[in-house]
């Protein structure tokens, strides 16, 4: 590859980059604290174990200790704080057929819970 065609290869890399106009999704924000109460509240400790939330020892769904260093969602969907936000919110539009149900959480109350899940390392 010579120099000159470069500029041309880096077009090319670019225009693969194209999202369709849209913004590129902001990080999920949340106060990590308010999300370990909000994940007592929602009863999500009755399926997960979660690490130093109250009574939530389940074991019918997947521990979630050390969650912040997984790089899948349900094993299907890649990790980052907002797709986790968005998976807590309505987990079957992300993954049609999971067993995990949609508990009528706000994507506000998301974000936090999803702030406090990505800090367990």
């Amino acid at each position: 590859m010579s120099l000159h065609s470069l500029p041309f290869l880096c077009a090319a890399l670019l225009a693969g980059c194209d999202n369709g106009g849209k913004a590129p999704l902001a990080p999920a924000t949340g106060d990590p604290a308010r999300g370990k109460l909000l994940l007592a509240q929602y009863h999500c400790g009755s399926c997960h174990a979660i690490p130093e939330v109250p009574a939530a020892r389940g074991g019918i769904a997947p521990s979630l200790d050390g969650y912040g260093r997984r790089s899948y969602i349900a094993g299907h969907v890649p990790n980052a704080p907002e797709a986790l936000a968005r998976w807590i919110v309505d987990p079957a539009a992300m993954k049609p057929g999971t067993t995990m149900p949609a508990m009528g959480v706000s994507l506000d109350d998301a974000r936090h819970m999803a702030a406090y899940l990505t800090e367990l390392r």
